[in-house]
Protein backbone atom coordinates (compact mmCIF):
# COMPACT_ATOMS: atom_id res chain seq x y z
CA UNK A 1 0.00 0.00 0.00
CA UNK A 2 2.29 3.03 -1.55
CA UNK A 3 1.08 6.53 -1.38
CA UNK A 4 2.54 9.11 -3.04
CA UNK A 5 0.02 12.24 -2.66
CA UNK A 6 0.94 14.70 0.35
CA UNK A 7 -1.66 16.26 1.99
CA UNK A 8 -2.99 19.97 2.08
CA UNK A 9 -1.25 22.33 4.89
CA UNK A 10 -4.12 24.02 4.87
CA UNK A 11 -5.52 22.26 7.72
CA UNK A 12 -2.55 23.58 10.04
CA UNK A 13 -3.95 25.04 13.47
CA UNK A 14 -2.81 29.25 13.99
CA UNK A 15 0.29 29.88 15.69
CA UNK A 16 1.70 25.78 15.53
CA UNK A 17 5.12 25.38 15.13
CA UNK A 18 5.72 23.72 11.48
CA UNK A 19 8.17 20.65 11.55
CA UNK A 20 9.56 17.87 8.77
CA UNK A 21 7.36 15.51 8.07
CA UNK A 22 8.17 13.48 11.61
CA UNK A 23 6.97 9.73 9.28
CA UNK A 24 7.85 7.63 7.00
CA UNK A 25 6.37 7.54 3.32
CA UNK A 26 4.21 4.54 3.39
CA UNK A 27 5.82 2.27 1.14
CA UNK A 28 6.24 -1.52 0.66
CA UNK A 29 9.13 -0.73 3.67
CA UNK A 30 6.87 0.55 5.91
CA UNK A 31 4.59 -2.05 6.00
CA UNK A 32 7.55 -5.08 6.16
CA UNK A 33 9.45 -2.99 9.26
CA UNK A 34 6.00 -2.32 10.01
CA UNK A 35 5.26 -6.52 10.63
CA UNK A 36 8.71 -7.06 11.73
CA UNK A 37 8.36 -4.56 14.65
CA UNK A 38 4.89 -5.88 15.84
CA UNK A 39 6.48 -9.66 16.15
CA UNK A 40 9.78 -9.05 17.73
CA UNK A 41 7.46 -6.89 20.41
CA UNK A 42 5.13 -9.69 21.03
CA UNK A 43 8.13 -12.33 21.43
CA UNK A 44 10.46 -10.00 22.91
CA UNK A 45 7.94 -9.18 25.73
CA UNK A 46 7.15 -12.89 26.00
CA UNK A 47 10.46 -13.42 26.22
CA UNK A 48 11.48 -10.78 29.19
CA UNK A 49 8.09 -11.87 30.90
CA UNK A 50 8.35 -15.20 31.02
CA UNK A 51 11.48 -16.30 30.36
CA UNK A 52 13.41 -13.93 32.74
CA UNK A 53 10.36 -14.60 35.00
CA UNK A 54 9.54 -10.82 35.35
CA UNK A 55 6.07 -10.84 35.46
CA UNK A 56 3.53 -9.10 33.69
CA UNK A 57 3.01 -5.78 35.48
CA UNK A 58 6.50 -5.04 36.09
CA UNK A 59 7.35 -5.80 32.18
CA UNK A 60 4.28 -3.45 31.66
CA UNK A 61 5.81 -1.09 33.92
CA UNK A 62 9.27 -1.28 32.08
CA UNK A 63 8.15 -0.79 29.01
CA UNK A 64 5.73 2.19 30.20
CA UNK A 65 9.16 4.13 31.52
CA UNK A 66 10.96 3.18 28.26
CA UNK A 67 7.87 4.21 25.80
CA UNK A 68 7.46 7.39 27.56
CA UNK A 69 11.61 7.85 27.30
CA UNK A 70 11.75 6.88 23.54
CA UNK A 71 8.99 8.88 22.56
CA UNK A 72 10.38 12.11 24.20
CA UNK A 73 13.29 11.75 21.65
CA UNK A 74 11.03 10.62 18.84
CA UNK A 75 8.93 14.02 19.84
CA UNK A 76 12.27 16.22 20.24
CA UNK A 77 13.38 15.36 16.90
CA UNK A 78 12.99 17.88 14.07
CA UNK A 79 12.48 15.42 11.33
CA UNK A 80 12.05 11.98 10.44
CA UNK A 81 15.10 9.51 12.05
CA UNK A 82 14.57 6.39 10.85
CA UNK A 83 16.22 4.36 13.95
CA UNK A 84 14.41 6.86 16.35
CA UNK A 85 11.28 5.92 14.62
CA UNK A 86 10.85 2.69 14.46
CA UNK A 87 12.37 2.36 18.05
CA UNK A 88 9.30 3.98 19.02
CA UNK A 89 7.08 1.83 17.00
CA UNK A 90 8.99 -1.50 18.62
CA UNK A 91 8.44 -0.24 22.00
CA UNK A 92 4.76 0.83 21.67
CA UNK A 93 3.84 -2.46 20.30
CA UNK A 94 5.24 -3.96 23.33
CA UNK A 95 3.69 -1.89 25.26
CA UNK A 96 -0.03 -1.72 23.75
CA UNK A 97 0.59 -5.68 23.61
CA UNK A 98 0.98 -5.64 27.36
CA UNK A 99 -1.60 -3.29 28.60
CA UNK A 100 -4.33 -5.83 26.79
CA UNK A 101 -2.89 -8.68 28.39
CA UNK A 102 -2.84 -6.90 31.88
CA UNK A 103 -7.08 -6.72 31.26
CA UNK A 104 -6.97 -10.62 30.06
CA UNK A 105 -5.00 -12.52 32.32
CA UNK A 106 -4.50 -9.87 35.44
CA UNK A 107 -7.86 -8.53 35.84
CA UNK A 108 -9.91 -11.26 33.87
CA UNK A 109 -11.54 -8.80 31.63
CA UNK A 110 -13.20 -10.47 28.47
CA UNK A 111 -11.53 -10.43 25.24
CA UNK A 112 -15.16 -9.02 23.86
CA UNK A 113 -14.80 -6.55 26.13
CA UNK A 114 -11.47 -5.12 25.64
CA UNK A 115 -12.07 -5.24 21.75
CA UNK A 116 -15.15 -3.19 22.36
CA UNK A 117 -13.54 -0.66 24.50
CA UNK A 118 -10.22 -0.20 22.78
CA UNK A 119 -12.67 0.19 19.44
CA UNK A 120 -14.21 3.04 21.00
CA UNK A 121 -11.27 4.90 22.32
CA UNK A 122 -9.36 4.62 19.05
CA UNK A 123 -12.71 6.21 18.00
CA UNK A 124 -13.03 9.03 20.12
CA UNK A 125 -9.25 9.55 19.53
CA UNK A 126 -9.73 9.81 15.58
CA UNK A 127 -12.56 12.25 16.57
CA UNK A 128 -10.81 14.77 18.53
CA UNK A 129 -8.02 14.65 16.09
CA UNK A 130 -10.12 15.25 13.24
CA UNK A 131 -11.97 18.27 15.30
CA UNK A 132 -8.93 20.10 16.29
CA UNK A 133 -7.00 19.57 13.26
CA UNK A 134 -9.03 18.79 10.22
CA UNK A 135 -7.00 15.85 9.11
CA UNK A 136 -5.92 12.29 9.94
CA UNK A 137 -3.31 11.57 7.15
CA UNK A 138 0.05 10.61 8.37
CA UNK A 139 1.73 12.51 5.66
CA UNK A 140 0.45 15.44 7.99
CA UNK A 141 2.52 14.88 10.90
CA UNK A 142 4.11 18.33 11.14
CA UNK A 143 3.10 19.79 14.22
CA UNK A 144 3.32 18.20 18.05
CA UNK A 145 0.10 18.52 18.64
CA UNK A 146 -0.33 15.61 15.58
CA UNK A 147 2.40 14.08 16.21
CA UNK A 148 0.73 13.62 20.15
CA UNK A 149 -2.59 12.21 18.33
CA UNK A 150 -0.78 9.88 15.89
CA UNK A 151 1.52 8.14 18.66
CA UNK A 152 -1.62 7.98 20.92
CA UNK A 153 -3.87 6.70 18.37
CA UNK A 154 -0.50 4.15 17.45
CA UNK A 155 -0.67 2.97 20.95
CA UNK A 156 -4.64 2.22 21.17
CA UNK A 157 -4.17 0.31 17.79
CA UNK A 158 -1.57 -1.80 19.19
CA UNK A 159 -3.78 -2.57 22.08
CA UNK A 160 -7.01 -3.14 19.90
CA UNK A 161 -5.14 -5.06 17.81
CA UNK A 162 -4.26 -7.39 20.38
CA UNK A 163 -7.42 -7.77 22.22
CA UNK A 164 -8.75 -8.42 18.35
CA UNK A 165 -6.03 -10.89 17.55
CA UNK A 166 -6.78 -12.77 20.53
CA UNK A 167 -10.39 -12.93 20.94
CA UNK A 168 -9.95 -14.53 17.01
CA UNK A 169 -8.21 -17.21 18.64
CA UNK A 170 -10.51 -17.72 21.64
CA UNK A 171 -13.42 -17.84 19.27
CA UNK A 172 -12.19 -20.34 16.12
CA UNK A 173 -8.98 -22.41 18.40
CA UNK A 174 -7.03 -21.97 15.25
CA UNK A 175 -3.48 -23.23 15.54
CA UNK A 176 -0.40 -20.46 14.99
CA UNK A 177 0.26 -21.60 11.26
CA UNK A 178 -4.02 -21.09 10.25
CA UNK A 179 -4.36 -17.89 12.27
CA UNK A 180 -2.26 -16.03 10.07
CA UNK A 181 -4.15 -16.13 7.34
CA UNK A 182 -6.92 -14.44 8.30
CA UNK A 183 -5.21 -11.11 9.05
CA UNK A 184 -3.29 -11.38 5.89
CA UNK A 185 -6.26 -12.19 3.50
CA UNK A 186 -7.47 -8.61 5.02
CA UNK A 187 -4.50 -6.45 4.75
CA UNK A 188 -4.41 -8.28 0.83
CA UNK A 189 -8.36 -7.08 0.56
CA UNK A 190 -7.79 -3.57 1.45
CA UNK A 191 -4.63 -3.26 0.00
CA UNK A 192 -6.76 -3.60 -3.22
CA UNK A 193 -9.48 -1.84 -2.16
CA UNK A 194 -7.11 1.25 -1.65
CA UNK A 195 -5.61 0.54 -5.02
CA UNK A 196 -9.34 0.69 -6.71
CA UNK A 197 -10.02 3.87 -4.75
CA UNK A 198 -10.89 3.81 -1.11
CA UNK A 199 -10.07 6.31 0.97
CA UNK A 200 -6.77 6.69 1.73
CA UNK A 201 -6.55 7.29 5.01
CA UNK A 202 -9.68 4.57 6.27
CA UNK A 203 -7.46 1.85 4.54
CA UNK A 204 -4.01 2.98 6.16
CA UNK A 205 -5.48 2.44 9.79
CA UNK A 206 -7.86 -0.46 8.79
CA UNK A 207 -4.28 -1.95 7.26
CA UNK A 208 -2.36 -0.51 10.52
CA UNK A 209 -4.60 -2.20 13.21
CA UNK A 210 -4.28 -5.49 10.92
CA UNK A 211 -0.98 -6.01 11.00
CA UNK A 212 -0.86 -5.95 14.95
CA UNK A 213 -2.57 -9.66 14.89
CA UNK A 214 -0.47 -10.01 11.97
CA UNK A 215 2.51 -9.73 13.44
CA UNK A 216 1.77 -11.65 16.59
CA UNK A 217 0.32 -14.87 14.74
CA UNK A 218 3.67 -14.58 12.58
CA UNK A 219 5.59 -14.42 16.01
CA UNK A 220 3.77 -17.38 18.51
CA UNK A 221 4.34 -19.63 14.46
CA UNK A 222 7.86 -19.10 14.71
CA UNK A 223 8.05 -19.44 18.83
CA UNK A 224 5.89 -22.08 19.04
CA UNK A 225 7.25 -25.86 19.42
CA UNK A 226 6.89 -28.54 16.14
CA UNK A 227 4.88 -30.76 18.04
CA UNK A 228 2.13 -27.64 18.21
CA UNK A 229 2.72 -27.25 14.62
CA UNK A 230 4.94 -24.16 15.09
CA UNK A 231 8.16 -23.44 13.80
CA UNK A 232 10.21 -24.24 17.20
CA UNK A 233 12.32 -21.34 17.16
CA UNK A 234 10.99 -20.13 20.85
CA UNK A 235 10.59 -16.42 21.94
CA UNK A 236 14.35 -15.48 21.87
CA UNK A 237 15.41 -16.81 18.73
CA UNK A 238 12.34 -15.44 16.92
CA UNK A 239 13.33 -12.40 18.68
CA UNK A 240 16.67 -12.19 17.36
CA UNK A 241 16.09 -13.01 13.84
CA UNK A 242 13.88 -10.31 13.67
CA UNK A 243 15.76 -7.39 15.67
CA UNK A 244 18.66 -8.49 13.02
CA UNK A 245 15.74 -7.86 9.93
CA UNK A 246 14.77 -5.07 11.93
CA UNK A 247 18.58 -3.53 12.52
CA UNK A 248 19.18 -4.44 8.04
CA UNK A 249 16.09 -2.54 7.00
CA UNK A 250 16.42 0.55 9.47
CA UNK A 251 20.24 0.75 8.13
CA UNK A 252 19.19 0.35 4.42
CA UNK A 253 16.41 3.26 4.85
CA UNK A 254 18.79 5.30 6.96
CA UNK A 255 21.53 5.06 3.76
CA UNK A 256 19.15 5.12 1.26
CA UNK A 257 16.48 7.73 2.20
CA UNK A 258 13.99 5.15 0.50
CA UNK A 259 11.13 6.19 3.04
CA UNK A 260 11.47 10.42 3.59
CA UNK A 261 8.55 12.36 2.19
CA UNK A 262 10.48 14.91 0.08
CA UNK A 263 7.48 17.37 -0.08
CA UNK A 264 5.02 18.02 2.89
CA UNK A 265 1.74 20.56 2.12
CA UNK A 266 2.94 21.59 -1.09
CA UNK A 267 0.01 20.55 -2.70
CA UNK A 268 -3.91 19.19 -1.68
CA UNK A 269 -4.93 16.09 -1.89
CA UNK A 270 -6.44 14.74 -5.27
CA UNK A 271 -9.75 13.42 -3.86
CA UNK A 272 -10.29 9.97 -5.23
CA UNK A 273 -13.26 9.24 -7.58
CA UNK A 274 -16.69 9.52 -5.23
CA UNK A 275 -18.47 6.71 -6.99
CA UNK A 276 -14.95 4.64 -6.38
CA UNK A 277 -14.73 5.64 -2.71
CA UNK A 278 -18.82 4.61 -2.31
CA UNK A 279 -17.80 1.33 -3.89
CA UNK A 280 -15.27 0.31 -1.90
CA UNK A 281 -16.74 1.46 1.54
CA UNK A 282 -19.63 -0.81 0.73
CA UNK A 283 -16.84 -3.57 -0.24
CA UNK A 284 -15.26 -3.14 3.29
CA UNK A 285 -18.87 -3.53 5.03
CA UNK A 286 -19.39 -6.73 3.22
CA UNK A 287 -15.50 -7.78 3.88
CA UNK A 288 -16.57 -7.00 7.56
CA UNK A 289 -19.66 -9.14 7.61
CA UNK A 290 -18.18 -12.04 5.98
CA UNK A 291 -15.24 -11.92 8.80
CA UNK A 292 -18.32 -11.98 11.44
CA UNK A 293 -20.00 -14.94 9.51
CA UNK A 294 -16.76 -17.07 9.41
CA UNK A 295 -15.58 -16.57 13.03
CA UNK A 296 -19.56 -17.12 14.04
CA UNK A 297 -19.07 -20.31 12.29
CA UNK A 298 -15.22 -21.57 13.40
CA UNK A 299 -16.75 -20.64 16.70
CA UNK A 300 -19.42 -23.33 16.91
CA UNK A 301 -17.50 -25.92 15.53
CA UNK A 302 -16.23 -28.01 18.39
CA UNK A 303 -12.66 -26.82 19.23
CA UNK A 304 -10.67 -25.68 22.25
CA UNK A 305 -9.26 -22.21 22.43
CA UNK A 306 -5.59 -21.71 21.03
CA UNK A 307 -5.52 -19.77 24.66
CA UNK A 308 -6.64 -22.45 26.61
CA UNK A 309 -3.87 -24.61 28.62
CA UNK A 310 -4.57 -27.61 26.60
CA UNK A 311 -5.23 -31.09 27.78
CA UNK A 312 -2.91 -32.81 30.61
CA UNK A 313 -0.49 -35.39 28.08
CA UNK A 314 -1.83 -38.79 28.53
CA UNK A 315 0.59 -40.73 30.74
CA UNK A 316 -0.02 -45.10 30.11
CA UNK A 317 -0.23 -45.89 33.73
CA UNK A 318 -1.31 -42.12 35.15
CA UNK A 319 0.02 -40.65 38.40
CA UNK A 320 -2.06 -42.42 41.04
CA UNK A 321 0.81 -44.38 42.28
CA UNK A 322 3.17 -41.34 43.31
CA UNK A 323 3.73 -40.67 46.37
CA UNK A 324 4.55 -36.94 47.52
CA UNK A 325 8.55 -37.74 48.36
CA UNK A 326 8.64 -40.18 44.73
CA UNK A 327 6.99 -37.26 43.17
CA UNK A 328 9.73 -34.51 44.70
CA UNK A 329 12.72 -37.06 43.91
CA UNK A 330 11.61 -37.52 40.28
CA UNK A 331 11.37 -33.39 40.17
CA UNK A 332 14.80 -33.19 41.36
CA UNK A 333 16.55 -35.56 38.98
CA UNK A 334 13.80 -35.20 35.69
CA UNK A 335 13.68 -31.82 35.58
CA UNK A 336 15.98 -28.87 35.06
CA UNK A 337 17.25 -27.47 37.68
CA UNK A 338 16.82 -23.76 36.56
CA UNK A 339 13.24 -24.50 35.73
CA UNK A 340 12.17 -25.78 39.24
CA UNK A 341 13.99 -22.77 40.90
CA UNK A 342 11.89 -20.46 38.96
CA UNK A 343 8.56 -22.41 39.75
CA UNK A 344 9.75 -22.71 43.43
CA UNK A 345 10.50 -18.99 43.86
CA UNK A 346 7.32 -17.93 41.85
CA UNK A 347 5.37 -20.43 44.08
CA UNK A 348 7.53 -18.96 47.64
CA UNK A 349 6.79 -15.30 46.28
CA UNK A 350 2.53 -16.26 46.35
CA UNK A 351 3.01 -17.73 49.22
CA UNK A 352 4.85 -14.64 51.26
CA UNK A 353 1.86 -12.38 49.52
CA UNK A 354 -0.87 -14.73 50.80
CA UNK A 355 0.80 -14.65 54.29
CA UNK A 356 0.75 -10.79 53.96
CA UNK A 357 -2.80 -10.30 53.42
CA UNK A 358 -1.99 -9.20 49.86
CA UNK A 359 -4.68 -11.01 47.64
CA UNK A 360 -4.16 -9.15 44.42
CA UNK A 361 -0.42 -9.31 44.83
CA UNK A 362 -0.66 -13.54 45.03
CA UNK A 363 -3.36 -13.85 41.92
CA UNK A 364 -0.86 -11.74 40.01
CA UNK A 365 2.04 -13.69 40.72
CA UNK A 366 0.83 -17.43 40.67
CA UNK A 367 -0.22 -16.24 37.07
CA UNK A 368 3.38 -16.34 36.45
CA UNK A 369 3.92 -19.36 37.85
CA UNK A 370 0.79 -20.95 34.96
CA UNK A 371 2.23 -18.93 32.30
CA UNK A 372 5.85 -20.33 33.01
CA UNK A 373 4.41 -24.00 33.87
CA UNK A 374 2.53 -24.28 30.66
CA UNK A 375 5.46 -22.53 28.55
CA UNK A 376 7.52 -25.98 29.92
CA UNK A 377 4.79 -28.39 29.18
CA UNK A 378 6.02 -30.11 26.06
CA UNK A 379 9.48 -30.48 27.42
CA UNK A 380 8.78 -31.64 30.93
CA UNK A 381 5.51 -34.08 29.96
CA UNK A 382 8.14 -35.30 27.74
CA UNK A 383 10.91 -36.20 30.58
CA UNK A 384 8.64 -37.66 32.81
CA UNK A 385 4.70 -37.62 32.01
CA UNK A 386 3.57 -39.16 35.01
CA UNK A 387 5.55 -36.47 37.41
CA UNK A 388 4.59 -33.87 35.24
CA UNK A 389 0.92 -34.91 35.75
CA UNK A 390 1.24 -35.25 39.45
CA UNK A 391 2.94 -31.32 39.56
CA UNK A 392 0.20 -30.17 37.26
CA UNK A 393 -2.48 -31.49 39.73
CA UNK A 394 -0.80 -29.42 42.20
CA UNK A 395 -0.77 -26.58 40.44
CA UNK A 396 -4.01 -26.54 40.02
CA UNK A 397 -5.33 -26.70 43.10
CA UNK A 398 -2.70 -23.81 43.76
CA UNK A 399 -4.57 -21.61 41.27
CA UNK A 400 -7.98 -22.60 42.18
CA UNK A 401 -7.36 -21.49 45.89
CA UNK A 402 -5.35 -18.09 44.94
CA UNK A 403 -8.11 -17.65 42.84
CA UNK A 404 -11.02 -18.29 44.85
CA UNK A 405 -14.07 -15.78 44.70
CA UNK A 406 -13.88 -15.77 48.78
CA UNK A 407 -10.60 -17.01 48.96
CA UNK A 408 -9.55 -19.18 52.55
CA UNK A 409 -5.98 -18.05 53.72
CA UNK A 410 -5.45 -21.61 55.18
CA UNK A 411 -6.69 -23.44 52.57
CA UNK A 412 -4.25 -21.49 49.59
CA UNK A 413 -1.23 -21.66 52.39
CA UNK A 414 -1.26 -25.59 52.01
CA UNK A 415 -2.05 -26.00 48.63
CA UNK A 416 0.72 -23.44 47.89
CA UNK A 417 3.00 -25.55 50.60
CA UNK A 418 2.37 -28.45 49.64
CA UNK A 419 3.44 -28.00 45.96
CA UNK A 420 6.94 -26.21 47.42
CA UNK A 421 7.33 -29.47 49.29
CA UNK A 422 6.90 -31.34 45.87
CA UNK A 423 9.16 -28.98 43.90
CA UNK A 424 11.85 -29.71 46.12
Amino acid sequence: MTTTYTPTNRALRPGARELLNKVPEVTLWFWVIKILCTTVGESFADYINVNLGFGLVPTAIMFTVAFLAVLAAQMSARRYVPALYWLTVVVVSVTGTLYTDILTDQLGVPLWISTTVFSALLIAVFAVWWLRERTLSIHSITTTPRESFYWLTVLVTFALGTATGDWTLELTGWGPGTSVLLPLSLIAIVAALWKYGANPVLAFWIAYILTRPLGANIGDWLATPTSEKGLGLGTFGTSLVFLGAILATVVYLSVTKADVIERVGSTEDEPNDPTRERIALGAMVVVALATFGLLSWANAQPHQSALDEGPAPSCSGGSGSLDEQTAAANVTSNFPSAQVTDFKTITGDTLALVKKGDQAGAQARITDLETAWDNGQDSLSAKDCTTWTYVDGQIDQALTSVRASHPNPQTETGALQKLLTTLG
